[in-house]
């Protein structure tokens, strides 16, 4: 059967069970449609969630990152897992206990201040917003290989479907979809991954392989992969990192901004007790292990899988000629992800490090006159089966498993971007009267509206998938993660020094973000776009999340104890937030 046949099926088939599942799961009720009426099961909430958390970058692109970055990027694993156990320790029961629907209400609540609640929601829709983008960017990677689309055509796609399924169904029809999902995702991942540690070590469990002998040199597989990409120029794949204080702030800023996003967050909601919540979490963390330990396996071996298949008689021969490039270089050449420039017109293909000075003399010994290859590191983890000449339905199921993390999380995003407008800025601030019908229907129009939004800036996104994604962690750290830890273990931080520190944390990282990814012009200066010598202490714009949230925590404890403190029931509420003894549902206020 043609290969286009077996990914519309494998997609198709998916799409059509989401779709389903949602006109089953209709939401007819704000708290359906919010919280998917509070009655969710803890294992059915943590595999929910698990989708919910297992995004385009998770599966898409953080795989392609540790290859191309190697130990390096690691990060992208340690933030996004040490993140969730924060969120599950210090944050989930506690704002379960306090029983609202939004964060946004959290903070409005916990702060006596509408104008707080204000702040969140500008806060969530800027992270959220910047969130999705990775996703739908994600979406169109994936549309565009295996449905023979173009990127804009695939985003289309994904939009119409989100819209069906997350605006008839809410988080009603988002739960028990992205529980669907989960399944498809995670099938999809680790079959591909067990199928090439199989052909490469014979081990086959991704894990453990990772660590096994590479089967055709006798090696171990990871000292192979360094021998093959360091006499190419490029950096040892288990080589420390060089700025260690980058490092760090990067990863925390990852943790905190896990536990500061809303989509996340508001799961915790939609279970009956406190005592669920701390079980979905558990169960959650089982889930997203799953693909989390299988990650760095599928890394470092679809980087091995890259270099052989361009060098096959090893880095010492002449590399592959063009014209005889494997089927699946020439499939994604159609979509722009991979590149072919003959520099040097020999008709073969040069990849190696150009910038690296020690490999230039080896260059030019062999001829070359630069690199000749170039790809999107997004390709990696949907690529891998073809690369490994995997059997039809693989790569269809991992069509299949791309779009479902895609849009699990993008679903997620929109509900939570939805919510924080018809809950918090309409019945929250504008309209307290509204019905319930009418909420209802703002918080569909205004998913709609988002759906629109974000199709159009994953049209246009300003990087890949993954790189997205941390700017949006980076935006959460530093305006809502402190707003939740202060809310619920600080009983004088009072409202005003709240907003000050959300505003000033939000802002400090906006504007380094703006500045030195270049998206923002200093007239009388050069352009600061990614340029690492000129970042404050080698300080990336993906890792000042960190230091913002420094920033509105000094803010607002400074702001705080210079003026009054909350009034003596607001001090009371901590008290019986941190210490949860009931059980508590949601409520709609």
């Amino acid at each position: 059967m043609d290969q286009f046949i077996i990914n519309l099926l494998f997609v198709g088939g998916s799409f059509a069970l989401y779709i389903g599942i949602a006109i089953w799961a209709k939401a007819g009720s704000t708290s359906d449609f919010y919280v998917a009426g509070g009655g969710v099961h803890p294992i059915t909430n943590g595999a929910a969630i698990g989708a919910d958390w297992m995004s385009a970058a998770s599966f898409i692109s953080m795989a392609g990152l540790i290859a191309a970055g190697g130990y390096a990027n690691s990060t992208f694993l340690m933030g996004w897992t040490g993140g969730y156990v924060l969120l599950a320790m210090l944050l989930a029961p506690y704002l379960r206990k306090f029983g609202k629907f939004t964060v946004p209400e959290f903070i409005g609540d916990r702060f006596y201040s509408r104008n707080a609640r204000f702040v969140a929601v500008a806060c969530l829709i800027v992270a959220s917003v910047t969130y999705v983008i990775g996703q739908m960017a994600g979406a169109g990677v994936a549309f565009s290989r295996f449905l023979e689309v173009d990127a804009t055509m695939g985003l289309i796609i994904a939009a119409v479907v989100i819209f069906i399924y997350a605006v008839l169904g809410g988080m009603k029809g988002i739960t028990y979809t992205q529980v669907a999902q989960y399944c498809v995702l995670i099938i999809a991942y680790t079959i591909p991954a067990v199928f090439i540690s199989l052909q490469l070590t014979g081990n086959p469990l991704p894990p453990l392989g990772l660590f096994s002998t590479h089967v055709e040199s006798g090696v171990p597989l990871l000292e192979k992969l360094d021998q093959i990409i360091t006499e190419l120029g490029f950096r040892d794949y288990t080589a420390d990192v060089d700025n260690k204080l980058n490092m760090v702030l990067f990863t925390l800023s990852l943790m905190i901004g896990t536990a500061g996003l809303p989509h996340v967050i508001i799961r915790f909601f939609t279970v009956p007790k406190v005592a669920d919540a701390r079980w979905s979490a558990g169960w959650a963390l089982v889930f997203i292990a799953l693909l989390y330990l299988t990650a760095p396996a599928v890394a470092s071996m679809a980087r091995l899988n890259l270099m052989t298949t361009i060098y096959p008689e090893g880095v010492d021969s002449q590399p592959i000629e063009y014209d005889e490039r494997p089927q699946w270089v020439r499939e994604w050449e159609v979509t722009g992800l991979i590149q072919f420039e003959d520099k040097n017109n020999d008709g073969r293909i040069q990849f190696y490090n150009e910038g690296n000075p020690e490999f230039a003399e080896e260059a030019e010994a062999r001829g070359w006159e630069g690199n000749e290859f170039t790809y999107n590191n997004d390709i990696l983890v949907l690529a891998n089966p073809e690369i490994a000449n995997l059997p039809g339905w693989v790569i269809g199921l991992i069509a299949a498993g791309g779009l479902a993390a895609a849009l699990s999380t993008a679903a997620g995003l929109l509900l939570a971007i939805s919510s924080a407008v018809s809950h918090d800025l309409i019945k929250g601030g504008f309209n307290p009267n509204i019905s319930e019908k009418g909420e209802l229907l703002a918080a569909r129009i205004s998913m709609a509206v988002a759906i629109v939004l974000a199709t159009y800036l994953g049209a246009n996104p300003p990087g890949f998938a993954a790189q997205v994604v941390a700017l949006a962690f980076g935006i959460a750290a530093a305006s809502l993660f402190p707003a939740l830890m202060m809310g619920i273990f600080f009983k004088r931080i009072n409202n005003v020094g709240a907003i000050s520190g959300m505003l000033a944390g939000l802002g400090a990282t906006l504007v380094y973000i703006f500045i030195f990814l270049g998206w923002f012009f200093i007239p009388g200066t050069n352009n600061l776009a990614n340029t690492p010598d000129n970042w404050l202490l080698g300080i990336s714009p993906l890792s000042f999340g960190a230091v913002g949230a420094i920033i509105n925590f000094a803010v607002a404890f400074a702001v705080s104890h210079a003026t009054e403190e909350p009034p003596v029931e607001i001090q009371e509420l901590v008290e019986s937030v941190r210490y949860p003894r009931g059980s508590g549902t949601a409520t709609d206020h």
